[in-house]
């Protein structure tokens, strides 16, 4: 399925590619990736000639119904791998298992630091939990990507995609065995995370914010709350000027 689906999506959106040299043919390689849009998870390994594996909620292979089997049937034919994220710690910390398994059968791990999709195309603070710790417990070289143009194809919210070609970085591999074995100090997967996450600015030429990109969706959420709030408010104040106007005309 991997062969049909990789293969539609580079025959209608023909996506561009650098870097391809820089993916080792056979061993175990951490993709470490920007997350721009939905789509990113496919158009990377639709470009490679491996099989990478992404994390993926566990929600999308067992929804009920002919639309759930489809779906479940679809993620796993990318190499998506479903992990429950029902609690927040118990979520990252079967990312990481399901990580090292993977890249322990000498496979490709995809991961974006930044935890979630960008809120405004923006690169965010990478999350130092999965990706470093990843790395430093098997010593898997990490492959800085960037993903780019792929939230104009399909932006947030939307379902059909736009027509167009997305392009794909991957750097050269990063070493960090010089850490190996100490993924328990938080200041070293520090370190790791960033340096990474300046190698993907590189690569993509994006504005670097430092701040979580979850913290970012919360101020985007709570501004608009509050402008919903305030143009209610001036609605009703709207409302309540034109009765004390009618209230006016007809004494």
């Amino acid at each position: 399925m991997k062969l049909t689906i990789g293969g539609g999506l580079k025959t209608v959106f023909r996506p561009w590619v650098e870097g391809l040299e820089n993916v080792p043919a056979e061993g175990p390689a951490i993709l470490a990736s920007n997350h721009l849009s939905f789509s990113d998870s496919f158009f990377l390994p639709a470009v490679l000639d491996r099989k990478v594996t992404f994390i993926a909620k566990a929600e999308y292979f067992t929804s009920p119904g002919v639309k759930g089997r489809m779906t479940a049937a679809f993620f796993k034919g990318v190499g998506q791998l479903p992990v429950d994220r029902s609690g927040a710690r118990g979520a990252g910390e079967a990312a990481i298992k399901s990580g090292i398994e993977v890249l322990e059968r000498g496979e490709l791990f995809g991961i974006y630091p930044e935890g979630t999709r960008s809120p405004d195309g923006r690169l965010y603070r990478g999350k130092p939990g999965g990706l470093a710790r990843v790395a430093l417990a098997t010593g898997a070289p990490v492959l800085p990507v960037a993903m780019i143009d792929t939230e104009k194809i399909q932006p947030p919210g939307k379902v059909v995609p736009k027509l167009m070609r997305p392009g794909i970085r991957i750097g050269k591999p990063l070493d960090f065995s010089r850490y190996q074995g100490m993924e328990g100090d938080r200041f070293i997967l520090r370190s790791v995370t960033d340096e990474v996450m300046y190698e993907i600015m590189k690569l993509s030429g994006q504005e670097y914010v430092d701040m979580y990109a979850t913290a970012a969706k919360r101020q985007l959420a709570d501004a608009a709350k509050q402008e919903a709030e305030q143009e209610k408010a001036a609605r009703k104040q709207a409302e309540l000027d034109r009765a004390e106007q009618d209230k006016a005309a007809k004494a």
